[in-house]
């Protein structure tokens, strides 16, 4: 790791706090105190360990011009209109607006007529990384529509953190002994995504046939095989969730690298083999928990991806998103080369406690909101 400091992690290890008894009492009881207290813990060790390594806490907007383009995450828009201010919602739909092509928060005179509760704190910490800032961090709630389930709630926590100098070694470093300090663990482990399908299906996710992988789908959900069609990915997906994922951090938490390039999302390529890029997750008892990468910093490439990643959002009948981004130009005023890795802070305390469903780790979740 860049940064050779330990953390001292004794006051917040053993038990819980004075007085604090699990989160999940006999049946259905959930101590709501014990809840709150919890999640104070686990705030303050997240605090500590980057403030123990140099990083500076950050406060990214959770509204913003804009937003990450992601072919199957949808932000919330709100009419900039709603907002109350008389330089914003006069001009069209607010695409490609020169404001959006500023870094930095400039205005323009072309006003965007849309705001976006922001997917994540990503676009916000890479302009401020491109304006100079050293490693940070940033523990702030982030939004994505449709998503409601037992891991999933439309408001969420959402630890991020870039790493300036870092790259996928020392990421991943960082992430796996903060996973070991909040389960308790000794160690972590490592695999990279091919090694994982051949283990589990015996598959090579690279270069096994695609009516290989389609066929282990139709396995699954014959329908769902037949819709998914050619789509490599896509089926590699639906192995990835039903198959793979649940064997991964049984015992310690384990961190999966080199995803096939065509999932890179916003990381760059393997110097060594551009099939796979430096894109990596973090999984403990078989759930997701984070998702990070040796950052991109080409923006030409980011351009590229995006406007992949819209037309898949076409043919699934999604809105495409702007893709002149304050993050494109940010990028092209140049940003440093660094890891970045985002991490669900209600998914850790779900594990951490035991608790059944994120509502019990979220005091109000949207459905009492």
């Amino acid at each position: 790791m860049k940064n050779a400091v330990s953390f001292n992690a004794e006051k917040f290890l053993g038990g819980p706090p004075d007085g604090v008894v699990p989160v999940r009492g006999e049946g259905d009881f959930v101590d709501f105190i014990g809840q709150l207290a919890y999640r104070d813990r686990l705030l303050r060790l997240l605090r500590s360990y980057f403030q123990t390594f140099g990083f500076l806490e950050v406060q990214p907007p959770c509204l913003s011009r804009d937003c990450v383009i992601d072919a199957y995450l949808d932000p919330i828009g709100v009419p900039a209109s709603e907002l109350g201010l008389p330089e914003f919602g006069r001009n069209g739909d607010g695409a490609g607006s020169s404001a959006a092509t500023q870094a930095g928060g400039s205005r323009s005179s072309d006003s965007p007529s849309r705001f976006y509760l922001q997917t994540s704190a990503e676009s916000a910490m890479k302009r401020l990384l491109a304006q100079g800032a050293p490693s940070i961090f940033a523990i702030s709630p982030v939004f994505r529509r449709g998503e409601s389930g037992q891991r999933h709630n439309v408001e969420f926590t959402m630890l991020e953190w870039y790493e300036v100098g870092g790259d996928a070694e020392s990421a991943i470093k960082l992430l796996g002994d903060l996973a070991g300090l909040v389960f308790g663990c000794d160690h972590f482990e490592t695999v990279n995504y091919q090694d994982a399908f051949e283990g589990v299906l015996g598959v090579d996710p690279i270069e096994s046939p695609i009516s290989e992988l389609s066929r282990l789908v139709s396995g699954i959900d014959a329908e769902l095989a037949l819709s998914i069609g050619e789509d490599r990915d896509a089926l590699l997906d639906v192995l990835l969730s039903h198959y793979v994922e649940p064997t991964l951090g049984q015992s310690v938490p384990t961190v999966m690298d080199r995803y096939p390039v065509s999932q890179a999302a916003l990381a760059r390529p393997c110097e060594e083999d551009e099939r796979f890029a430096r894109r990596f997750e973090l999984f403990y008892q078989g759930v997701e928990l984070a998702n990070g990468y040796d950052e991109l910093q080409d923006w030409r490439e980011l351009v590229r991806r995006y406007e992949i990643n819209n037309e898949i959002r076409r043919q699934r009948g999604d809105v495409a998103l702007p893709v002149e981004t304050t993050l494109v130009s940010a990028m092209r005023r140049g940003l440093p080369r660094c890891s970045g890795v985002a991490v669900g802070v209600d998914r850790l305390l779900m594990l951490q406690t035991g608790a059944r469903s994120i509502d019990e780790v979220i005091p109000l979740p949207i459905t009492i909101a």
